[in-house]
C-alpha cells in the first residue's frame, strides 16, 4: 500500500499529559533507571485498581504471555488453544516455549474466540487456552471459565487490546488463572513498551517473579533454581506508566467519546459493520475496528484503506489469519478468514477531535459512494 507524507490524521498517537516528563526526570535523577520505586508503584496501583492480588511488570506484552506460559510449566508435548483471528504474539509464545498452538475459530459478531470451537479443539494434550480480547471487546469469559474448570485447563487472558474493559462488572484480565496487559505506545496506558502479568495465585506469582529475573530467587543472588529470562521493565518506563495511570479517568472518558462519535456517524454508512459488544460489556475500545460488508459493497478493503490514506487518513488492516501464513500450519477457519479479509481499523486516540471523527466518516462515505458501492 502506498503512503502519503504528512498524514493529517494518524491511526494512533500517544496522549501525554505533562507529568510523564516530571516523573521520568525524577527517575533519571534518582539513578534508579533499571528497577526501582516506579516499578514497585506500577505493580501495586494497577492490580489494586483491577482487584487482583499480584502484578508483575515486564518488558512488553509478548514477554508477559511467555512468562505466563513458563509459570504454568507449559512446554513440549502440550497443546494450547488460541484464536484463529488474532495478533500473533500468543501463537508465537506458545511456539517459543515448545508447545503446540491449536486454533479455534472466532465468533462472527464479537470477533473473539468462540467457546464452542474451543471445546471442539480440546484433546488429551490440551493444557491451556489463551483468549485474546480484540479491539476492546471481551470473549465470553464466564462460559470459557466454566469449560476450563470442567476440563481442567488453565486460562491466560491476553488483555493487551482490552485493558480496563469490564464484562458483568469484572475487569478483563481478571477472569483467568492470569491475565496479561500491554503498555506499548498505542495502548490505553503506555510506557513506550512494557506489559504486566496479573494473577491471584501467590504460588504462580512467586514462580513467575523468579523466571522474570534470570531464574534467580530474591533471597539468594546468582543462584538459579530454574531456567529464567530477563523480562524486567525499567524504572524509567514505569515512571511514564505511573504518570499515565493518574490520568486514567480522562483517558477512558475520551476513548469512550471517540467510540460513541464513530458509532453515531458510521450507523448512517451502508456496508460498514462495527464490532458487536454484549449488553453486559463496558468496553474500553483500543481501536475502532469496522468490517466492510462484502455482500453490500464492490470495493475491496485494501482499496478503501488506500483511498483514505490519499485523503490524509491513516488506517490499519485486520490481522492475517494463521491459515494464511505457512509458518503456522493452521487449517482454514471460515469465520476467521472472512473477518480477516474485511476488517480495517480507523484512527482512535483520546485527543482525536469530534470534527476529525466526522471527517474520517465523511471521507469513508464518499469513497464508498464514488465506487458505486452503496
Amino acid at each position: 500500500m502506498k503512503s502519503v507524507k504528512g498524514n493529517s490524521i494518524p491511526w494512533a498517537k500517544p496522549t501525554l499529559f505533562g507529568d510523564e516528563e516530571r516523573y521520568l526526570l525524577d527517575a533519571l535523577k534518582s539513578t534508579w533507571i533499571s528497577g526501582g520505586p516506579y516499578v514497585e508503584r506500577l505493580e501495586r496501583i494497577i492490580p489494586d485498581h483491577l482487584g487482583v492480588r499480584h502484578g508483575i511488570a515486564v518488558s512488553n506484552g509478548t514477554s508477559a504471555l511467555q512468562l505466563g506460559l513458563l509459570g504454568l510449566g507449559i512446554g513440549p508435548g502440550d497443546e494450547v488453544i488460541v484464536p484463529g483471528y488474532t495478533f500473533v504474539a500468543a501463537i508465537n509464545m506458545v511456539l517459543a516455549v515448545g508447545a503446540t498452538p491449536v486454533f479455534a475459530d472466532i465468533n462472527p459478531d464479537s470477533w473473539d474466540i468462540d467457546v464452542k470451537e474451543v471445546e471442539r479443539a480440546i484433546t488429551r494434550n490440551t493444557r491451556a487456552v489463551i483468549p485474546v480480547h480484540l479491539y476492546g471487546n471481551v470473549a465470553d469469559m464466564p462460559a470459557l471459565m466454566e469449560l476450563a474448570r470442567v476440563r481442567g485447563l488453565a486460562v491466560i487472558e491476553d488483555a493487551a487490546e482490552s485493558a480496563f474493559s469490564r464484562l458483568g462488572g469484572k475487569f478483563t484480565g481478571t477472569f483467568g488463572d492470569m491475565g496479561t496487559l500491554s503498555f506499548q505506545a498505542t495502548k490505553t496506558l503506555t510506557t513506550g513498551e512494557g506489559g504486566m502479568v496479573l494473577t491471584d495465585d501467590s504460588d504462580l506469582y512467586h514462580r513467575m517473579l523468579t523466571i522474570r529475573d534470570h531464574g534467580m530467587p530474591k533471597d539468594k543472588r546468582y543462584w538459579h533454581d530454574v531456567v529464567g529470562f530477563n523480562f524486567r521493565l525499567t524504572n524509567l518506563q514505569a515512571a511514564l506508566g505511573c504518570a499515565q495511570f493518574e490520568q486514567l479517568d480522562s483517558i477512558l472518558t475520551e476513548r469512550r467519546r471517540v467510540y460513541e462519535r464513530y458509532g453515531s456517524a458510521l450507523a448512517h454508512i451502508p456496508g460498514i459493520e462495527m464490532q458487536h459488544f454484549s449488553e453486559d460489556l463496558e468496553p474500553v475500545v483500543w481501536t475502532v475496528a469496522v468490517r466492510l460488508r462484502s455482500d453490500h459493497v464492490t470495493i475491496s478493503r485494501d482499496d478503501v484503506m488506500q483511498s483514505l490514506l490519499e485523503k490524509g487518513i491513516e488506517t490499519r488492516p485486520g490481522f492475517y489469519t494463521p491459515s494464511d501464513m505457512p509458518l503456522y500450519d493452521c487449517p482454514l477457519l471460515p469465520v476467521s478468514q472472512q473477518v480477516s479479509e474485511n476488517i480495517f481499523c480507523l484512527p482512535a486516540y483520546p485527543t482525536l477531535k469530534d470534527s476529525e471523527v466526522d471527517h474520517v466518516c465523511e471521507m469513508l462515505k464518499q469513497i464508498l459512494e464514488s465506487s458505486h458501492a452503496v
